[in-house]
């Protein structure tokens, strides 16, 4: 019975991301009452309880089993654009004994090991499948309370959040003693509007958030962290690249080139880190730009970014909230630690967020400590929430699953190991995919990358 789910929406705090979630749960509640069925539960993730990880899901496994355990037959997880037909999903779900062990969801997999993937199965990766949040998980309880059980004897070890649903499949598969995902064809992430949904249950928005106007040109400044060594071949693919869609952009190096221009921030090049690098851009944009200037961008010399697509996801978003956003990672969140935004994808800051973050005094503790991790560390020490955005990527196209990326519009990618960038961008992030490039018309096939 439809009461016997319990619906998590994996929300988010921010005002747009948590007024999205809302409005989907007055679409799963308003289905039901339209069945004239008795309500199901549906708990949005950030409002479920304040641990600082509770995004990463499990280590609210022992609440879920504990108030849910007895009463209750399934645990359905879904993102705030999944798109839900309540019949469907019913009819779905029973076709599965909810008194086994069941994880249930879309697989995604990936094509070679890359790092972000821990290379748990570097001789074979195609054979462990994991699901694609987008098109929504279910867990059967059985399988929370066993799951539960398993974290109170184990707790979660104090290490990296890096790529959550091949995290959590890892957990649950145990090396080889859980439940594999069973994959489910009904769990789509076709567009709602697309002629391939007639047997899907749910359904995923595939478009870019657009919140009216885009943000003008100059309401965005881009910061480029380089260094010497790199003038001579990663610059020059920014300028190739998107360099043309920014209208407010300086370099920050270690060395001042007049021919790029560079600005030598007095701070000396680390070899990793960056810290004091990037808190000396943030004062710079604090004291230096127009206090108009309401969006700050950090990005590395190896960032493709689209400041286009950029431009129309911040409109949808309140520069007088203290915003960080791009791609979430944990650290040493089954033990409270903090969440971050990974910064080869590109970190972006409301000019509030920055005022708040250097009012606060939270600074580097060295020079070349993780610029992206004290970051996140002092953001969440100021209870500010990290903004999560799948569309940002710390990683190159090639390092995703083919069908994760197919249903994205994504924002940027990161590295130039073994690919071509230039093509990389052209194929993938230019404002329009057949974009002119040195007068000729270039359009890429994504396959190929």
């Amino acid at each position: 019975e439809l009461k016997g789910i319990v619906f998590i929406i994996q929300s988010q705090s921010n005002s747009f991301h948590s007024k999205r979630a809302e409005d989907l749960k007055r679409d799963i509640l308003k289905q039901a009452v339209d069945l004239g069925k008795e309500l199901p539960t549906v708990l949005l993730i950030h409002q479920i309880n304040r641990h600082e990880g509770a995004w990463t899901i499990l280590p609210l496994m022992r609440d879920f089993s504990v108030t849910y355990g007895r009463n209750s037959s399934w645990i359905f997880f879904c993102e705030e654009d999944t798109r839900i037909q309540v019949v469907k999903l019913l009819e779905t779900l029973r076709r599965f004994d909810k008194s086994k062990e069941w994880f249930l969801g879309k697989a995604l997999y990936d094509e070679e090991s890359t790092i972000i993937h821990h290379y748990a199965f570097a001789e074979n990766p195609t054979v462990f499948k994991f699901p694609d949040f987008a098109a929504g998980w279910a867990l059967s309880i059985p399988l929370v309370n066993k799951l539960a059980k398993k974290l109170k004897s184990e707790p979660l070890k104090s290490d990296f959040t890096i790529d959550l649903k091949h995290e959590i499949a890892l957990y649950i598969w145990q090396k080889g003693e859980g439940p594999h995902l069973t994959p489910v064809p009904e769990f789509c992430t076709e567009d709602v509007n697309s002629y391939k949904v007639d047997h899907c249950a749910t359904t995923f928005s595939n478009f870019l958030p657009l919140c009216g106007e885009p943000v003008n040109k100059e309401d965005v400044f881009v910061a480029v962290k380089t260094c010497r060594k790199f003038h001579g071949d990663r610059i020059p693919v920014v300028k190739q690249t998107w360099e043309r869609e920014a209208a407010l952009i300086e370099y920050y190096s270690d060395y001042a080139d007049i021919s790029i221009p560079t600005i030598d921030l007095g701070i000396p090049n680390t070899e990793r880190g960056h810290c004091g690098k990037t808190f000396a851009i943030l004062e710079r944009f604090l004291n230096n730009t127009s206090p108009r200037t309401p969006w700050l961008v950090v990005v590395d010399d190896d960032t493709l970014i689209s400041i286009f697509r950029l431009r129309k996801l911040l409109s949808c978003y309140d520069p007088n909230e203290p915003v960080f956003l791009g791609e979430r990672y944990g650290y040493g969140l089954g033990t409270g630690g903090y969440s971050y935004i990974t910064g080869g994808g590109g970190m972006v800051f409301s000019r509030t967020a920055v005022q708040k973050l250097l009012a606060s005094k939270c600074r580097c503790y060295s020079m070349d400590a993780p610029d992206d991790m004290v970051l996140g560390m002092c953001f969440s020490g100021l209870g500010i929430p990290i903004t999560h955005s799948p569309l940002f990527h710390q990683a190159r196209p090639m390092d995703y699953p083919k069908d994760y990326l197919s249903h994205q519009i994504p924002v940027s990618f990161h590295k130039h190991w073994n690919i071509d960038p230039v093509k990389v961008y052209f194929t993938w992030l230019a404002p329009n995919t057949e974009q002119s490039h040195n007068g000729k018309k270039v359009g890429y096939n994504r396959e190929d990358l």
